[in-house]
This record gives structure tokens, C-alpha cells and sequence, in this order.
């Protein structure tokens, strides 16, 4: 995440709008017929990017893009003090604690507004997501149904080739009725072969 380090604010809210419209276009281009399935995908990611971006800023309490004005408390250096100044730092080190402590919560007010906004982004985003999730859905639903309903007229098809195939083998004869005729045939010849062999 050091790459965000020379980014302000603005330009991290810019730089989130020209990748998601970057992804759009490329993918939209690549995926002409789903373009509903682009949409989601480009909603989502506006939204994932957006609540990164607001845990990156929560993770980065103190940085002077988003903290205004100096800490608030400060603890005075009491180990300086002549003569007691040394039994006086364990006190010294248990009020800088405390600042620490305060100035910490300081830093996380100033902070939580702008990574709330970013939140708040990210929330708006799923909720225009619910209602493109919702058409692909009934895009996919439709599809299935279409797909189920071809299929029923493919096997229709297929039973009534069959029942045609059944009735052109019954009106066929059998292919041992044929062997058979034609054996005879042959056998018996006709008669004019056979006045043909007496004279011989």
C-alpha cells in the first residue's frame, strides 16, 4: 500500500472512479452480451475499492491527508525537574501514556468521518447491486427454462424418429423372408433355363 502514500484524498476518490470506469469499458467491450453482468461486476468493484480504501485510512490514524491541526494534549517533561526529577519519571511515563491514549482517540475522530464516507459509498454500491443481482437472475432463470424447453422438444423429436423407424421396419420385409425367397429362386429357376439345360 505504499504506492498511496503520495496520494491525497481527493485524488484516491478520483483514482477509484477512473479504474472502476477504466474496468467497465475494457470488460464491456470484451463482454458485449452481459453487459448486466458487467454492471454488477463494475458496482462491486467500485465498492470493494471504496472499503478498501476506508480500512487503509483507519489503518493510517495521524496522516496529515485526513488529520487536521496538531494533537491536543501533550505531557509535560517532568524528569528535568530539579532534585525530585527522578522519582518523578514513572509519572512522567504514565502521563504520556495517557496523552498517547487521547491524542490516539483524537486521531481516530479525525479520521472516522472520512473513512465513513467512503463506507457509506461502498453501502450504496451493494444496494444498487441487489437489483442488478436480481435481473441476472431472472436473466439465468429464463435461459434455463429455454434451454429445458428445447431439450423437451429435442427428445419429442427423437421419440417420434424412433416410431417413424419402427414403421418403416414393419412394412419392410425381413431380411431372413428375403434370403429365403431368393434361395428358392435360384433353386427352381425359370423355365426357360430349363428347356435351355434338356437341350443340352
Amino acid at each position: 500500500m505504499e504506492i498511496l502514500t503520495g496520494i491525497g484524498l481527493e485524488q484516491l476518490r478520483l483514482w477509484i472512479w477512473i479504474l472502476v470506469l477504466a474496468f467497465a469499458v475494457a470488460v464491456g467491450l470484451w463482454r458485449r452480451r452481459q453487459l448486466v453482468a458487467v454492471a454488477l461486476a463494475s458496482v462491486l468493484l467500485f465498492a470493494t475499492l471504496n472499503a478498501g480504501a476506508g480500512i487503509y485510512i483507519l489503518k493510517r490514524l495521524g496522516d496529515p491527508r485526513w488529520t487536521a491541526g496538531e494533537p491536543p494534549v501533550s505531557a509535560p517533561e517532568l524528569s528535568g525537574t530539579p532534585i525530585v526529577g527522578q522519582q518523578l519519571v514513572p509519572l512522567e511515563s504514565a502521563l504520556e501514556a495517557i496523552a498517547g491514549g487521547v491524542n490516539s482517540f483524537w486521531e481516530f475522530r479525525q479520521a472516522l468521518p472520512v473513512a465513513l464516507d467512503l463506507f457509506t459509498r461502498s453501502g450504496w454500491a451493494l444496494l444498487v447491486a441487489i437489483p442488478l443481482i436480481i435481473a441476472i437472475m431472472i436473466r439465468t432463470f429464463r435461459a434455463a427454462r429455454r434451454r429445458r424447453k428445447e431439450m423437451l422438444n429435442l427428445r419429442g423429436t427423437v421419440v417420434q424418429l424412433q416410431a417413424e423407424l419402427a414403421e418403416i421396419k414393419a412394412i419392410l420385409p425381413a431380411p431372413a423372408t428375403t434370403a429365403g425367397v431368393t434361395e428358392l429362386g435360384n433353386q427352381t429357376g425359370s423355365p426357360r433355363t430349363r428347356r435351355s439345360r434338356r437341350g443340352e
